[in-house]
């Protein structure tokens, strides 16, 4: 039996049907349940159960013997949340109380960290155990991603394998729910549809011009073939990074959607908002050497070919992956 936490969400969801399409259909689905939106995600999934978030715990204990592997995306991922009562309760309190049972029944584990840690890339952007303690997010959610990296190096016994995934800019299907959180390339298509045209965050660093902030994008189908290749391999546990190591700037990113669309590009440029201003990344690429060297080696959709399966095998029809 494999346990999903988020399972409602971007990531979870993507997983749960990849992981029916493999032939996995004893699956246990946990999240909380309540958005309606959110909810649309799990239509057409095989699963065996579906379980609050606020009742895993105990069902994990009268259960463990019955789960082969548990993969926790489930997290409070607004990047501007400022409320650290709640991030330490989803983000960190609930993912150590995970760790511990999964500990305790030696139940593999992969769960979400994020980009979000390594901040404004002083100490570059290396999965290195070794650097964790060093980085400095730009916000609250990156602390609670970081800290909970540091806990888990920190402590003194492990599941026989774990790994913690540092994802870094992904985009694709079954994000609609996420609003404001959703990926610049949902917000383009939106955008384009609504007025035809695409506002990108004007630069407000010197060593940048508009729109060629540089980031690692990845498609989601490559995120989830990454966790499905990890539960297979088993071994090697770790920090990974989750990116394709390659930097591609907000232009491009538009440019390419308007292409999808089959529309000549037209984009302005805003202010980037003041809540977010100040900790905005204007730079990251993921060092992926220590992923390739466990030997997963599955090529990554390129930004242009991300989109173009984004946007029309998904976007277009309001389709769910």
């Amino acid at each position: 039996m494999i346990v999903v936490t988020g399972a409602a969400g971007f990531i979870g969801s993507c997983l749960v049907n990849k992981l029916n399409n493999k032939g996995f259909k004893d699956i246990v689905i946990v999240d909380d349940f309540s958005n309606a939106v959110k909810n649309l995600n799990i239509q057409n999934k095989t699963y065996r159960q579906r379980i609050d978030r606020g009742v895993l715990f105990e069902w994990l204990r009268e259960n463990h013997y019955r789960v082969s592997f548990i993969f926790h995306m489930g997290a409070r991922t607004d990047t501007a949340e400022t409320n650290r009562e709640v991030l330490n309760k989803l983000n960190l309190d609930y993912s150590k109380s995970l760790w511990n049972i999964c500990t305790e029944f030696d139940i593999p584990l992969v769960y979400a960290s994020s980009a979000a840690t390594y901040g404004a890339g002083e100490h570059g952007y290396s999965d290195d155990h070794n650097l964790v303690e060093k980085l400095k997010p730009l916000n609250p959610y990156g602390e609670s991603k970081n800290d909970f990296d540091q806990w888990v190096l920190s402590r003194p016994s492990a599941p026989y394998f774990w790994a913690g995934l540092k994802f870094f800019n992904v985009y694709g299907p079954n994000e609609y729910h996420k609003v404001r959180m959703a990926s610049v390339v949902y917000h383009t298509y939106k955008r384009i549809k609504e007025s035809g045209k695409m506002e990108l965050f004007r630069s407000h660093h010197p060593d940048y011009k508009d729109g060629e902030q540089l980031r690692d994008f990845i498609y989601v189908k490559d995120v989830i073939n990454i966790c499905f290749f990890l539960m297979l391999h088993k071994k090697d546990p770790g920090l990974y990074n989750v990116g394709t190591g390659k930097t591609r700037s907000f232009l491009d990113l538009a440019k390419a959607t308007f292409s999808a669309l089959r529309l000549k590009p037209k984009i302005t440029f805003i202010d980037t908002p003041e809540d977010i201003r100040e900790n905005y990344q204007y730079y990251t690429r993921a060092d992926i050497s220590k992923l390739r060297s466990i030997g997963y080696t599955v090529p990554f959709f390129s930004l242009e070919d991300g989109i173009e399966d984004y946007v029309n095998g998904y976007l277009v029809a309001s389709l769910h992956y």
